[in-house]
């Protein structure tokens, strides 16, 4: 019998307390150990059990999560997943909590159809369980997952099938990360000199956390950044991040080359994809583009990677060491997906040295 992780949940109120934990225990892998209304009950709860994972609320009284979850990362590092309600004061918390040292950030669960409360489930879970293989100072035990039946990027774009690319000037570089990733991505697009070539990037985060955390790094970088809006031009200079909740693809006209945004269905139970992606870059840039896939939990673009580098796409996954989750790039290691495997804080200087 394998040790299921053990999950506090710590959220003022008692219906989101009551919802948490009828998804987290459904899941074979979970089970919920306690629950707090605010992070001083949740505090008393940890000195008698200290939980594998803690869902974390950011809006609270007496304390809010924010300093609650810096006072866990100094004290006694536990992985941390953010559940915060979708407003603009929340999605800065939010993103200013990443930083802080949380593993992943969704939106509380989504109760009004079939369909929102399924997804919720398998986001909920997904985020659990990657922020449990979390590479904290306190080690966490790896456990065997499983995963919820999903779609492939079959279900939103077809496979490319020797798909025969003209040769441009301008190179494209798509991007995908998952848990650790806003951290990733912050310090891969810092070192970014202004004329680098166009780039999109897929990072699982929801719906308008992706437009604080774009805000963000675009005040921290040489580029600019923005979120990704329907028929954006990939241009030298310029970063697109994925809005959460809506698939992003590379499309091209001409050597114009733009960005697709649309809804569809959870692909590798994420919606972005960072296959979908990958694919649409491997049919529409092939060997005009550059993959790189960093940190993250699961396999979401091991197979788009290796599409790309199948189309004469030169490819790069982070290495282990650098990794907060070493999932999806292990994946694309797996299947032979990367042409290089490098450190996170040497990705940058070999993408400056291919395209300059």
């Amino acid at each position: 019998m394998k040790k299921k992780i053990r999950v506090l949940i710590v959220d003022d109120s008692a219906v989101v307390r009551q919802s948490l934990a009828e998804i987290i225990n459904s899941h074979s892998e979970l089970e919920v150990i306690g629950t707090a209304s605010d992070p001083y009950v949740a505090a008393k709860k940890i000195r008698s059990e200290v939980p594998d994972v803690i869902t974390l609320d950011i809006e609270m009284p007496r304390m809010d999560g924010l300093t609650f979850l810096r006072k866990i990362m100094s004290q006694h590092p536990i992985p941390v997943v953010i559940i915060s309600s979708l407003t603009a004061k929340g999605t800065e918390t939010g993103i200013r909590a990443l930083e802080s040292g949380a593993v992943e950030i969704i939106t509380k669960p989504q109760m009004y159809s079939k369909d929102a409360i399924f997804e919720s489930k398998i986001k909920i879970c997904e985020a659990i369980l990657g922020a449990s293989h979390a590479r904290l100072k306190r080690k966490v035990a790896p456990v065997s997952i499983k995963v919820e039946p999903k779609y492939t990027a079959d279900a939103v774009l077809p496979p490319v099938h020797n798909h025969s690319m003209i040769k441009t000037t301008e190179i494209v570089v798509a991007v995908g990360a998952s848990t650790g990733g806003t951290e990733a991505l912050t310090d891969f697009l810092k070192v970014l000199p202004p004329n680098s070539p166009g780039i999109v990037i897929v990072q699982h985060m929801p719906e308008k956390f992706t437009t604080s955390f774009a805000g963000r790094l675009n005040d921290l970088c040489k580029i600019s950044v923005k979120e990704a809006e329907n028929g954006d031009s990939v241009i030298r200079g310029r970063a697109l991040i994925a809005p959460g909740n809506y698939h992003t693809l590379l499309k091209r006209s001409g050597a114009r080359y733009y960005v697709e945004v649309k809804e569809g269905p959870l692909v590798n139970r994420h919606r972005p994809s960072v296959d979908v992606l990958f694919r649409s870059t491997a049919k529409y840039a092939g060997a005009n583009s550059i993959g790189i896939i960093m940190t993250g939990m699961g396999d979401d673009g091991a197979k788009g990677l290796l599409e790309m580098k199948e189309e004469g796409a030169k490819t790069i996954a982070q290495d282990e060491k650098s990794c907060v989750v070493f999932g999806m790039p292990k994946e694309a290691i797996k299947l032979n997906a990367a042409d290089k495997i490098l450190p996170l804080d040497k990705i940058a200087q070999h993408l400056i040295s291919i395209t300059h």
